[in-house]
């Protein structure tokens, strides 16, 4: 379980690292990459590579510092294109129950007499949820994530992504659920929300044009859909962040440099 304050922490090491928000929002930048993450989503550093990571806020997440050769291949690949991402509910399952765990009343020696053994047997479960949801459902709907990816304001119905990816709408429905445990809606919903915070923290381009860009029908449609996720409105997130030091303007950005 670690912490991190404004002042830059960027690294390099041999090691690689799954990073877990459990509370407050942290502003990273992995090989260039920056994107503000939160309880709910996930970050990967493979071994070696540049990375920082910063918050004007209470944080805390739960960090593992792995070797990579724990991870399968094609997970690890995927991970590393792919830095920042949702959990699936399977994996977000699990980091409610680590945080739980370490929220018991314990310290010190007993606090790691305690978690050491749990840690031990729920990673293999995390890895196993990560290898058997999201990269499956990469390599069986790899083209039609990477359009939608691509492209995430376009008109993508059910309809639309069914036929993008050759198959019907309840099949598409089906393998959605198999592995990534949500609807195609849901998973496009989280899609556009998360590039919306991220643009939010990139730059300062106003709620209408974001609403715009990432397929919302309108402004309002925005503000209803991000206070149904955050229980803010774009405009109070933005605040928030801006109160927080992640939005991107120039004295955040030569802290990350």
């Amino acid at each position: 379980m670690r912490s991190y304050g404004a002042e830059s922490t960027m690294d390099r090491h041999g090691f690689a690292q799954i990073v877990l928000p459990l509370e407050g929002t942290l502003s990273m930048e992995i090989g260039g990459r920056g994107a503000a993450i939160l309880r709910g989503d996930m970050a990967f550093v493979d071994a070696d590579m540049r990375h920082d990571q910063i918050s004007e806020q209470p944080n805390r997440a739960f960090i593992l510092d792995l070797d990579p050769r724990q991870l399968a291949p094609h997970l690890r690949e995927e991970l590393g294109r792919r830095p920042y991402g949702v959990l699936t509910p399977a994996a977000n399952k699990l980091v409610e129950f680590m945080a739980l765990l370490a929220a018991q009343p314990a310290s010190g020696d007993a606090a790691a007499d305690v978690l050491q053994p749990m840690i031990e047997r729920w990673a293999p479960l995390f890895f196993e949820t990560l290898a058997g949801g999201l990269p499956q459902a990469r390599l069986r709907l790899a083209a039609l994530l990477e359009r939608v990816e691509a492209e995430p304001g376009r008109r993508w119905t059910a309809s639309a992504m069914a036929a993008q990816a050759g198959m019907g709408v309840s099949r598409l429905h089906e393998l959605f659920r198999e592995e990534l445990g949500t609807t195609p809606r849901g998973w496009l919903s989280d899609l556009r929300l998360k590039r919306v915070r991220e643009a939010m923290a990139a730059e300062p381009v106003s709620i209408a044009e974001l609403a715009y860009r990432f397929g919302y029908s309108d402004q309002s449609a925005l503000t209803r859909a991000m206070r149904k996720a955050t229980g803010l409105t774009p405009a109070a997130y933005r605040r928030q962040m801006r109160d927080e030091g992640l939005v991107q303007g120039p004295e955040t950005r030569s802290r990350m440099a």
